[in-house]
């Protein structure tokens, strides 16, 4: 296919896009012209709708994945003095949210395979630290699952708690140690787990994020510092002065979800899988048609999610401009953590060797629902074209 094929509306294509339909819009018109513009009756129904898409007993919505983050860990009880394990290869949130509440962090290198956290190397890191840590901190990365089985059993084993970062992995799913399926950030494995709504995540309501728990005191706990510690529920107050009272029992934020970005969430709901499915298909697009020797394709995983597809190459920056001058806009996720400015001014960090060449091969070319097949063809016949 010639470039001509493509007219000025299919370029430039960017690594990730958000979709907003009719049924978007109205969706948010429709708030808009309601009572409630900040939180109200849309909340809790998308909480409800969105327990229900992933499997677990409860979810709070709050303004952003990374407000999830900071309510899990001060929920999970991380502050001055914790220390967590992460991996480097994820969003700085993942780890700044520790540092928000006052801990450390020390970070695990990732697996060759999936680049998600090594159970093995997270092991090694416990065993071999004098430090005596409380939780882990893993993440979906791409969307495809962590090897959250084997990170419980350590977990289990060394009396931590494991709070699971979905948000690549919305719609993602796994197999268990007894061959049933689980949904990423169920709750079953992880005593929470947080997505995020992002325009670029699989479900974009503007901004937005979701914890989800089946544990009911976490549950509680994230509600109450979403909203400034503040608590109304007359069952919970150490006094009631009348209808009007409300009491401040905590020191919360003001990290709640608006009915606007919950209605924008819940359009996006209800085509979830539909979305779900046709990353799946583009996944398969690439892996059928994309042949160059100096590009390697990611692990092909039946649950995976497809946030990202990630291609790595030795000649990482060479590919990345040539894309770019055919407008085909790609990403690199991520730098590892540890080596961004602010983190180095902290300590010396020790080196994750498996983390650093990934960093130094990755780049994740495009992937999004509407992507069309003319876009698709053009970026493969591009991609097979590159000779550095």
């Amino acid at each position: 296919m010639s470039t001509q094929t493509l007219n000025s509306e299919s370029l430039p294509i960017p690594y990730g896009k958000q979709e907003i339909t009719n049924n978007d819009v109205q969706a948010v018109i429709d708030v808009l012209r309601s009572d409630f513009l900040t939180q109200g009756p849309l909340v809790e129904k998308f909480e409800n709708e969105f327990s229900k898409y992933i499997g677990s007993k409860y979810a709070i919505a709050v303004n952003s994945g990374t407000a999830a983050l900071h309510l899990s860990c001060l929920a999970l009880g991380v502050k001055s003095g914790s220390k967590i394990l992460t991996t480097p290869i994820t969003f700085a949130a993942t780890a700044n949210s520790v540092l928000y509440c006052g801990g450390t962090v020390e970070f695990v290198d990732i697996c060759h395979d999936d680049f998600c956290i090594d159970p093995i190397a997270l092991e090694k890191k416990i065993l071999s630290s004098q430090d005596k840590f409380e939780g882990i901190i893993m993440v979906d990365f791409a969307g495809h699952p962590g090897k959250i089985n084997k990170i419980k059993e350590i977990a289990q084993k060394y009396n931590l708690w494991i709070l699971e970062d979905a948000c690549h992995a919305t719609g993602g799913s796994f197999q268990d140690q007894n061959n049933k399926i689980q949904n990423c950030g169920n709750g079953f494995f992880s005593e929470c787990a947080i997505f995020s709504f992002h325009p670029v995540k699989h479900i974009a309501a503007g901004e937005g994020g979701m914890i989800t728990t089946n544990n009911h005191t976490i549950y509680e706990k994230v509600k109450m510092l979403r909203t400034h510690g503040i608590v109304r529920d007359e069952k919970l107050l150490k006094e009631n002065h009348g209808g009007w009272y409300h009491e401040m029992q905590d020191l919360g934020f003001n990290y709640r979800m608006p009915d606007i970005n919950c209605a924008l969430g819940l359009s996006q709901l209800l085509r979830a899988e539909i979305n779900i499915n046709k990353r799946r298909d583009i996944a398969s697009f690439y892996r059928k048609h994309l042949n160059n020797p100096y590009i390697k394709l990611p692990e092909n995983y039946n649950g995976h999610a497809y946030h990202l597809f990630i291609i790595r190459t030795q000649f990482r920056k060479q590919l990345y401009d040539y894309l770019r001058s055919f407008k085909i806009y790609t990403q690199v996720h991520y730098l590892p953590v540890y080596k961004h400015p602010y983190w180095q001014s902290l300590r010396q960090w020790p080196t994750c060797p498996n983390a650093e060449k990934y960093y130094s091969e990755c780049l994740s070319i495009p992937m999004f629902p509407s992507l069309t097949k003319i876009q698709l063809e053009y970026i493969v016949e591009k991609l097979n074209a590159f000779s550095p």
